[in-house]
């Protein structure tokens, strides 16, 4: 008899309503209590993730419907976290392919469904935000089609089945012309269409450890999915590591899924998505198998980095004001702890005992652990990312993009030249319901690191770009690099605003007045090539003569706001960017300008 259980992930391009949907799916099923308040995107827990409106980390939940158990995971839409996707789809047997009905298929949805295709998962594809204007759920649905083909879908994959839903209002349908106040009928199409677990509960336990967590009161937590065999507490097990060697252990806790919250139960079989406790030593991606028959599962295999970093101990003259972690041990501790949950991110140790290599799948994904690390109470300095090479038959490789930019037709131009000067490749191109274009390109990685502060300007902040890695291609040589050179404080001090004033004229400034400074600090862009070191800490000379005329008036422009992202991607290979829990600041890595003249020479 087949069991009444379902194991669904759900994937899409960031912001088409992943979270959003799931959030509908569990009030709809009960897993909240009437009185109980919950806030809205439930599932993006940390702080992270809800100031910027996007999953990060893979989160399982579970609902009840017609007696049947449906385990959902919701799997971040972002490239740079393509690791938490692939080894989330190893846990489940169908997919919910979330499209947006106005901007169809996105480069991140490619990335996800070509490894659930990939996988032999069958997916159901969900039409949202129907009730948006200029909607268009047929040119959604064909534009996925098409997606399918271009992948190389199998015929069953291609028959998928279509809801059309608007996950914020908390309704779907099977057919446009439908009138629906509930998410029902998208209940009952994944009942119909996602096959039950397979595997045999009576065959010697396997499990496969997907998710790696922590409990300050029983330590050290594994999720995944039961292949084979039963599980229960107290159980002695075999861990199976990845090198061949194995070692014994005792379940301390199981832990099931209910709505929001991990539950404890006395069993669980072939299936089953549980937690567990007891195992301290285990990597993602190795075995907990039978004590007697311990039989191992297949190593998950997830896409190397293409990007990495220097991260630096901070040795600025203000290292230690602001931070309470600041040590090379306690950076190198957090570092590769992060790699022991963290599947696609690498840390080397480099020829300096203060700096470490950090390598990940993009940008954004250094940046999270950077920006978690910062709010831990961390110090430290980053350089500017480098891409990761390889040589096949005696060439040199690099990694290309896929990158998809919506603009204006006044500003397509512009951007065209741009990214044709980094090395890109324009693939196509088409006209938006809006009036606007969309228009993708193959571009070497290399050439959009720094692009994206200057596709907001040459676009009037009317852009949006997304990329995703692509491949390894042919290495194009030397590219563009940053146009404008940088204003660099000479003195110690505060900065006054009358220096600031005088200096506005030399161009745009990261700091307004009252900011500590020291030597070889960044405190603004130069409106020419060259750096150019200035004082920013000096004052108007005040004399007993009284002036015949009125004083000038000091009125500072608006700093420039440096993000994390914005400062990882603005620095050169001779600066970096110090990130302290209250500030993020721009340095060159030599303070002294007569150390950086000597360095020139060679």
């Amino acid at each position: 008899m087949s069991r009444k259980l379902r194991n669904i992930a759900i994937i899409a391009h960031v912001d088409h309503g992943k979270t959003t949907l799931v959030d509908e799916l569990l009030k709809q099923s009960g897993a909240f209590s009437t009185h109980q308040e919950v806030a809205e995107r439930v599932m993006d827990s940390n702080d992270l993730e809800r100031e910027r409106g996007i999953t990060i980390l893979a989160k399982n939940t579970s609902i009840s419907y017609d007696d049947t158990t449906i385990n959902i995971v919701d799997t971040p839409g972002h490239a740079d976290f393509g690791g938490e996707v692939e080894r989330i789809l190893n846990m489940v047997d169908g997919v919910l392919l979330l499209v947006d009905a106005c901007e169809g298929p996105m480069p991140q949805t490619k990335f996800v469904t070509a490894k659930a295709l990939g996988l032999g998962l069958k997916p159901i594809v969900v039409v949202n935000k129907i009730d948006r204007d200029g909607a268009d759920a047929d040119a959604a649905v064909n534009a996925t089609f098409d997606l399918f083909c271009a992948l190389g879908a199998n015929d069953e994959q291609l028959d998928f089945p279509i809801v059309y839903a608007s996950a914020k209002n908390g309704y779907a349908m099977l057919d446009m012309a439908d009138e629906s106040d509930n998410l029902g009928c998208l209940f009952d199409t994944i009942l119909e269409y996602v096959q039950a677990p397979a595997g045999d509960a009576e065959a010697p336990l396997q499990l496969l450890a997907t998710t790696l967590d922590w409990d300050d009161y029983i330590g050290r937590i594994v999720v995944g999915r039961i292949a084979n065999g039963k599980l229960k507490p107290g159980q002695d097990v075999a861990v199976l590591h990845a090198d061949g060697t194995a070692h014994t252990t005792r379940i301390t806790k199981l832990l099931g899924f209910k709505g929001l919250q991990r539950i404890e139960i006395e069993s669980a079989e072939t299936g089953d998505i549980v937690a567990l406790a007891g195992v301290e030593k285990i990597n993602i991606g190795e075995t907990i198998a039978d004590r007697d028959k311990p039989l191992a599962l297949p190593v998950i295999h997830v896409d190397e980095p293409t990007l990495s970093m220097e991260v630096h101990v901070n040795n600025s003259p203000l290292a230690g004001s602001e931070g309470k972690l600041i040590t090379t041990r306690q950076i190198r501790d957090r570092l590769f702890k992060e790699v022991r949950t963290n599947v696609a991110m690498r840390v080397e140790e480099t020829g300096s005992a203060d700096i470490y290599k950090v390598s990940g799948r993009g940008e954004l994904h250094i940046a999270i652990l950077l920006e978690n690390m910062r709010r831990e109470g961390f110090e430290m300095a980053v350089s500017r990312p480098t891409v990761i090479t390889r040589e096949v038959d005696g060439v040199k490789q690099e990694p290309y993009e896929h990158v998809t930019v919506d603009v204006e037709s006044d500003y397509q131009g512009a951007v065209i030249e741009k990214l044709g000067k980094r090395g890109a490749e324009m693939t196509h191109m088409q006209s938006n319901p809006d009036g606007s274009s969309r228009i993708e390109f193959i571009c070497p990685t290399r050439g959009l690191i720094g692009y994206t502060s200057e596709f907001l300007t040459d676009t009037r902040g009317t852009g949006v770009m997304h990329h995703i890695f692509h491949d390894y291609g042919k290495f194009v040589g030397d590219l563009p690099a940053r146009s404008n050179g940088v204003l660099i404080s000479m003195s110690v001090g505060e900065s006054v605003a009358y220096a600031l004033w005088k200096l506005q004229e030399r161009g745009k400034m990261f700091i307004g007045s009252g900011v500590k400074l020291y030597e070889g600090m960044i405190i603004g862009i130069h409106s020419r090539e060259n750096d150019l070191v200035v004082n920013a800490t000096k004052e108007k000379k005040l004399t007993n003569v009284r002036a015949s005329g009125k004083d000038d008036a000091i009125d500072l422009t608006t700093p420039i706001q440096l993000t994390m992202e914005r400062a990882i991607e603005f620095i050169d290979d001779d600066e970096l960017v110090e990130i302290t829990p209250e500030s993020i600041r721009l340095r060159k890595r030599l303070l002294k300008e007569h150390e950086r003249k000597r360095a020139g020479r060679y």
